[in-house]
């Protein structure tokens, strides 16, 4: 089965129709939804969502997110204390926002790769890419198992 950890920039850019985004994920979620894909999340990462869309949106939109988010094929998982020491050994190494360690290092622990077109995250060389929303080629290279 496809998996797929999704950051919060793929799902912002869902939420708020940004294409061409909004397509791709839109059809993982889709796919997510019938069992032909396994879409997955961290905590950290759902809680990032959470507060940008109320501090750049709307609170409306926001709660919107945090009531509709549950009913979503997607697994979100809270990171445990082997997360948390990934991640941080992530952010020490790159130069990458705290939330996006955790996505990274959530990518690494199921050895799949990471949606996302946040250019931030381009300096990762530990997991593989699915690069959506800005023409990019995209980066395949990390093992997703290191």
């Amino acid at each position: 089965m496809n998996t797929r950890v999704l950051d919060s920039w793929s799902l912002l850019e869902w939420i708020v129709g940004r294409q061409p985004a909004c397509d791709i994920v839109g059809a993982w979620l889709a796919d997510a939804e019938e069992g032909n894909a396994r879409l997955l999340m961290s905590a950290i990462n759902a809680g990032e969502i959470y507060y940008s869309l109320r501090k750049n949106h709307s609170m409306e939109l926001a709660d919107y997110w945090r009531e509709a988010a549950p009913t979503l094929p997607i697994t979100v998982e809270v990171p445990g204390s082997l997360e948390v020491w990934a991640a941080a050994e992530l952010k020490a190494r790159y130069p990458i926002a705290y939330p996006d360690a955790f996505a990274v290092a959530l990518a690494m622990k199921h050895s799949c790769p990471l949606m996302t077109g946040d250019p931030e995250l381009r300096v990762v060389d530990k997991v593989d890419f699915d690069w959506i929303g800005r023409p990019e080629p995209r980066r395949v290279g990390g093992t997703g198992a290191d």
